[in-house]
């Protein structure tokens, strides 16, 4: 029923077309309205003024097309405005889903060109020459006050699908803390709050975020999700678990996800940035252990770890690994048989809103002491491992919060921690809060780096300085949709909102460089690939 219009104004358009072609095939015939004589195009004045209006009208179509399809994926533009005023609805999570309700050729198209960002007026070889070096030996400073090397240690980054403390959320009120463990966790560990640039979805773009460094707020506001619009058309992406593959060859790096494998184009895009496999539910293997909870329609936390654990133990040398999580995916129905939540909360909130906030918060719950299962079994290997552990979302269950734009902040905050193993160096280690606890995940490698007192590449000390001036940094989804242009928000290292003109030199010089360095990485010529930028040395 919802393709309904859509159906109606292609009859239509179908019906109109037939009419005019039949009208002009009568008032023709073979009269030739619009003269044309191929062999003898200049015979006399009419039949050259026929040939360069037919030539004329070929070339509007072309023109036409062409704009249509260069325009199509980018936000704002009238090919864009045109399809969605006929019912064109981009779901840019997966081209599977948008090609089914929107047309293959339209999900063909939109993809064929995206905005990635504008070019930097400075950008150039020579510039980008200077900007290694200054890195470089930023990063040999840096590098001579530090002991260890990444690769000495096994990292797992892990994304937990929406993981987010419910009791942040204005307006909700439990009487039990849905996340004890975490919570004491992140008195004794690198922990903090992560700017997410969207509610309820995007989760991709924080992962990309998290793997490259590079930040969707300086992309053109166009690029709605680069693992769809960006990576397809890239060479050779750079991602942080090359590192390890640099180390080990390409089993220095592997990735989990307990569903599908073509959300997002994951598989053929974890295949550009170098991971070994990609284990889901759908690949070849699939992923070992794939149980549930009680009648939750996801993999549980508990099996996902189990299958991080299963590689920990079975390789013989240090990995970084991926893990994408399930657990905590909508729909919050009622799946667990025993949800103590239903009587923990107090909220003065509608009562369907409620339910949602419940079953979401049992999950947490859940999630809470798998993790802290998952970390007591690591700190019983005896080999190094860092976790970084973060949730890319808040739900899209809080309608009455989303609704108050004071609430726009706190809506995109979601908890994170960098936690390292009792066989680690860096074991019990945590950084100041003033350096931790405001970050957005593009910074996540950087400051695994500085927990693990690890050297750095060029690329992780500019990653460091700007976090250092400007901890937080992301492109904000208004708060009650996912999907859309929104503003840029910059936070200080206590949580607030600054304003860009009001950064100061220093910051908005490593933002400068920031743009360059993403630049050259995402559309430009690649001046730092064979520069050394990305090697730790």
């Amino acid at each position: 029923k919802d393709s309904q219009p859509l159906v109606d104004g292609t009859i239509t358009m179908l019906i109109w077309l037939t009419i005019i072609c039949l009208a002009l095939q009568l008032i023709d015939g073979r009269r030739c309205v619009i003269p044309f004589h191929w062999w003898r195009p200049l015979r006399n004045t009419k039949t050259i003024i026929g040939n360069c209006t037919r030539i004329i009208a070929a070339v509007l179509s072309f023109t036409l097309l062409w704009s249509f399809t260069w325009n199509l994926g980018v936000n704002g533009s009238w090919s864009y405005k045109w399809a969605k005023s006929l019912g064109d609805d981009p779901l840019l999570w997966s081209t599977v889903v948008d090609a089914t309700y929107n047309g293959p050729t339209m999900d063909f198209l939109r993809l064929a060109h995206a905005k990635t960002m504008d070019k930097p007026k400075d950008y150039n070889k020579e510039t980008m020459e200077a900007l290694a070096k200054r890195y470089k030996e930023s990063a040999q400073a840096t590098n001579e006050a530090r002991a260890n090397n990444l690769t000495d240690s096994t990292v797992v980054m892990i994304l937990s699908e929406s993981f987010s403390d419910p009791t942040r959320a204005p307006g909700v009120e439990l009487t039990e803390d849905p996340m004890p463990n975490i919570h004491a966790l992140e008195g004794t560990t690198t922990s903090g709050l992560m700017l997410s640039p969207g509610i309820g979805g995007g989760t991709a773009n924080i992962e990309h975020q998290a793997l490259t460094g590079l930040s969707l707020a300086l992309f053109d506001n166009s690029m709605q999700s680069p693992y769809q619009e960006l990576v397809p058309h890239q060479k050779t992406p750079y991602t942080f678990n090359q590192i390890w593959n640099d180390a080990y060859g390409k089993n220095g790096s592997v990735a989990f996800h307990p569903y599908f494998k073509n959300m997002y184009l994951r598989d053929s895009n974890y295949k550009k940035f170098g991971f070994s496999k990609l284990y889901s539910l759908d690949s070849k293997p699939p992923i070992t252990h794939q149980d549930h909870i009680d009648s939750s329609p996801y993999v549980s936390d508990a099996a996902s770890y189990q299958n991080v654990l299963d590689s920990i133990n079975s390789n013989d040398h240090t990995q970084f690994i991926q893990l994408v999580t399930m657990q905590n995916h909508a729909p919050y129905n009622d799946f667990y048989a025993d949800n103590q939540f239903k009587e923990a909360d107090v909220s003065q909130l509608s009562d369907e809103e409620k339910q949602s906030i419940d079953n979401y918060a049992k999950g947490i719950s859940l999630t809470d002491q798998e993790t802290a299962d998952f970390l007591n079994q690591l700190n019983a290997v005896d080999k190094p491992v860092t976790v970084i552990f973060y949730g890319d979302h808040l739900p899209g269950i809080y309608s009455t919060a989303t609704k108050d734009k004071n609430n726009t902040l706190v809506m995109h905050e979601t908890d994170y921690f960098i936690w390292s193993n009792q066989a680690s160096a860096s074991a019990g280690v945590k950084l100041d809060p003033q350096t931790a606890g405001y970050v957005s995940s593009n910074s996540f490698m950087a400051l695994a780096a500085e927990h693990m007192n690890a050297k750095v590449s060029p690329y992780l000390e500019m990653l460091t300085q700007v976090q250092a001036q400007i901890p937080a940094i992301s492109r904000l989804i208004s708060s009650n949709d996912s999907w859309g242009d929104g503003s840029t928000a910059y936070l200080d290292a206590e949580g607030n909102r600054v304003k860009r003109k009001d950064l100061s030199k220093e910051a908005n010089q490593l933002l400068n460089d920031y743009r360059l360095v993403q630049y050259d990485m995402s559309k430009g010529k690649g001046y730092l690939n064979d520069d050394g930028f990305f090697a730790v040395k």
